[in-house]
């Protein structure tokens, strides 16, 4: 939902360089073959990251080259016929047209006015998405609700609502089969939700405080929400630790490498960006986040912005 899960493509292996931009590319397909060509302009970071996740171990899908729609003089390699790409791309639309629906409701003129027509364009999609995966747009609605709530409320705790924002993430993780396995891909998807949004609440201290949105670090600490920033770090902290503690227990197979890279570099390094101010700063221009030592499009390779 907001493109905080990345690699920092800089630095991975040449294999997985390769790899991290295949799914990339094949959720980007995915998207395309199951809801249409506009549903790819909704692909999002967070969603290759719980592709990975849903991924069997012992390997499935092909990797054949495909015409690509934002180079379509070129082809790219692409990760297709894996249910993980299905289960993301469902996801994807469930998530963005409820975050569609958050901003009509309370976003500003100018936003329910570009949300409304978005969610005109993806309403066929959702009704599909939803009707594939109904307890989990059950979930999603319902703690967007709770949410809303919370915001109404002006809730001075951050736990809360990193809590409820932690448990859509969590209902994304679909059965694998093994309860185990289910539970630990949970509990990753829960640790790194609440990761998402505490970062994210730093991420938009300023535009909160000027347009009067809840926030909650301006709920709990007022004019000083400033200062919060080293126990807000330290708890988000305790959040990746808990999601690397539940990564280390399974087998991720041919994932193992860039799955383990994203929580180890590639969250802390969007981490630093977000609390020095490089973030929001340098993807301003695009749909939320591109960076040069931070986590990048793996198709800005072509553009050497890496």
């Amino acid at each position: 939902m907001f493109g905080y899960v990345r690699a920092v493509t800089s630095v991975l292996s040449p294999e997985d360089a390769q790899r991290y931009e295949a799914v990339y590319c094949g959720l980007c397909r995915t998207l395309g073959n199951r809801y249409g060509k506009t549903a790819q302009l909704i692909l999002n970071y967070d969603f290759v990251f719980l592709a990975l996740l849903l991924a069997k171990p012992e390997g499935e899908g092909t990797f054949p080259c495909c015409p690509c729609p934002v180079h379509p003089w070129r082809k790219k390699t692409c990760w297709l016929g894996s249910p993980a790409l299905d289960e993301a791309a469902d996801a994807t639309v469930i998530l963005t047209w409820w975050k569609l629906q958050d901003a009509i409701r309370d976003g500003g003129l100018w936003e329910q006015g570009k949300s409304r027509a978005a969610a005109l364009a993806l309403r066929r999609h959702y009704r599909t998405a939803a009707a594939r995966r109904p307890a989990f747009d059950h979930t999603v609605q319902t703690c967007l609700e709770e949410l809303h709530q919370l915001e109404v409320a002006n809730t001075p705790s951050l736990d809360q609502p990193a809590d409820t924002f932690a448990r859509i993430l969590q209902a994304a993780g679909a059965e694998t089969g093994l309860a185990a396995r289910t539970h630990g891909v949970e509990q990753i998807l829960y640790h790194v939700g609440r990761w998402i949004y505490l970062a994210d609440a730093w991420d938009d201290l300023a535009q909160d405080r000027k347009e009067g949105n809840y926030n909650p670090l301006l709920a709990r600490y007022g004019d000083q929400a400033e200062t919060a920033e080293a126990p807000l770090r330290e708890t988000m902290h305790v959040s990746l630790g808990l999601a690397k503690t539940a990564f280390s227990l399974l087998d991720w197979g041919q994932w193992e490498g860039l799955l383990g890279h994203i929580l180890s570099t590639g969250l802390p390094a969007v981490e630093e960006a977000v609390f020095t101010g490089q973030w929001k700063e340098r993807n301003r221009p695009f749909h939320h986040h591109q960076g040069a030592a931070l986590p990048a499009d793996p198709r800005d390779k072509e553009n050497n912005s890496l």
